[in-house]
């Protein structure tokens, strides 16, 4: 059964067929027994150009179950490989089927991808199934992401399949559809690179630059491996200084959880911090802090190193010549990566112009924060406005006296105060996903079956450098007893 794309308005061009097959499997979603829709984007449908106005909600469940396929569409699972906590790995899509490339009326390509769609030929010992919770869980916080104003895949609706999953219990069946600019990853380059083929990584090169990058195909005599390397490590860098400007945790920055797009891609054990430790981890399986908040540089570092590395024999036939210019260029993130920090930090802090000792300033409320276990977010919005002036540790003598250094700083910047406030009020938002509220609309959701309190915070999220009236309790951060318990999951 299928359903006119006139009615809704898909637009497919499935151009990742066009790769060698090696890079893909076709297979089709599993059926599932009692599709039943849980939650539907209306505003990314808009986005994308697509009406579902007229159909049901029997019928759009079908429709993202996989039980319907849209005209034009042409499923396949993705092949790639990946380094997961150092360990390289052949992966691919064990539970996510591509429908395929939609192309809005702005000439915007997007994946829609089936996330926990059935079994591939990459599913390994899995049974290719979501639960509800991690797909709910992936939906209201990647729009968080997206209302942060940070690049990210986003979601499209969550179906049940009216089947039980088998995790540490027994669960909700249920799929995600994942908006994406593409599922392109370093893994993906990884997975080309390891079958020694330079034509077949020179394919995937060329697809991804004119998906992502299509300046450089008309930068003619310019290398094109160094330009594209050059333009990860600036999508990255920017990408983790903006997760780290609202507190956020990736929790599993794999190789193969990078994408070529700029864009958050999976939602599995990330989380955001309250209290401020630069060694905060809640991932289960993150046992030694590999992907701790700091450590996000660290790791976005070594992630775009290897993906440097697949493409030593596009940068210069000489292999030795090769290492040399590629080492040059990934010796460069380490300096990038400080400057952008450093922008960003003192966007939220509202030092505007260029003045000594500034980084000091910085790293002076940084270490009374961590050492007083305050609130990241609440601190800076409460230099913007005295908020939580209540709270002792805004009294305490060591702050008072960073505080009027604050100020005394404020008063050199070249431009009124409140542009100083506007500036830091986009930079610093009222509203973050908090780890006990998350926990608590998921638990309403998947054991009670009542979405009231998710779809708060969907629409809370919307604008989160808003502040509203009566929602003081969405600031409020976990108890210190919750986050020294709290773990967060892969999801799988």
């Amino acid at each position: 059964m299928n359903i006119s794309n006139n009615e809704i308005g898909w637009n497919f061009d499935n151009t990742y067929l066009n790769l060698p097959e090696i890079f893909l499997s076709k297979i089709n979603p599993v059926k599932v027994s009692s599709p039943e829709l849980i939650i539907f984007n209306e505003n990314l449908s808009n986005d994308l150009n697509l009406d579902f106005k007229s159909n049901s909600d029997t019928e759009i469940a079908k429709i993202f179950a996989g039980n319907v396929l849209p005209n034009g569409s042409e499923c396949i699972a993705q092949a790639y490989a990946g380094h997961q906590f150092g360990y390289f790995t052949v992966l691919g899509d064990g539970r996510a089927v591509l429908l395929g490339e939609h192309t809005n009326k702005e000439n915007n390509k997007f994946d829609i991808q089936l996330k926990g769609s059935g079994k591939t030929p990459y599913s390994r010992n899995g049974d290719g199934r979501a639960a509800l919770g991690p797909m709910l869980r992936e939906y209201l916080i990647s729009e968080a992401m997206h209302g942060l104003n940070i690049p990210t895949t986003r979601a499209l609706a969550v179906v049940k399949t009216g089947e039980k999953v088998f995790r540490e219990k027994e669960m909700d069946g249920a799929i995600l559809t994942r908006i994406a600019s593409s599922h392109i990853r370093i893994g993906t380059f990884q997975y080309a690179a390891m079958q020694g083929k330079k034509d077949i990584l020179e394919k995937l090169l060329n697809y991804t630059m004119k998906r992502h990058h299509p300046e450089i195909l008309e930068n003619k005599g310019q290398n094109k491996a160094i330009q594209i390397i050059e333009k990860l490590i600036e999508k990255q860098i920017s990408l983790v200084v903006n997760w780290m400007r609202v507190g956020f945790i990736h929790g599993v920055l794999n190789t193969d959880n990078v994408s070529l797009a700029g864009e958050t891609i999976d939602y599995g054990p990330c989380s955001y911090m309250d209290y401020y430790d630069p060694k905060t981890v809640f991932s289960s399986i993150d046992h030694q802090g590999r992907y701790s908040f700091n450590n996000q540089e660290i790791i976005t570092h070594w992630n775009i190193s290897r993906f440097a590395e697949t493409l030593i024999p596009l940068i210069n036939n000489d292999e030795d010549k090769a290492i040399k210019i590629g080492s040059k260029i990934i010796d460069s993130f380490g300096d990038k990566f400080k400057s952008q920090w450093l922008k960003m930090m003192k966007n939220k802090l509202g030092l505007i112009n260029d003045i000594p000792n500034d980084e000091k300033l910085i790293f002076k409320f940084l270490n009374w924060m961590e050492n007083n276990r305050v609130d990241y977010t609440n601190t800076f919005l409460y230099l913007m406005n005295s908020q939580n002036n209540n709270d002792a540790h805004y009294k305490s003598k060591t702050f008072q006296n960073i505080y009027a250094e604050w100020k005394n700083r404020i008063r050199k910047n070249k431009c009124s105060e409140k542009e100083v406030i506007k500036i830091m009020a986009s930079n610093n938002p009222y509203y973050i996903p908090r780890n006990h509220i998350v926990e608590k609309s998921l638990y309403e959701a998947t054991i009670n079956n009542n979405m009231k309190e998710f779809n708060s915070l969907i629409q809370l999220y919307k604008n989160p450098y808003k502040k509203l009236e009566n929602n003081a309790n969405y600031q409020q951060p976990s108890s210190f007893e919750f986050t020294k318990k709290y773990q967060t999951f892969c999801g799988t």
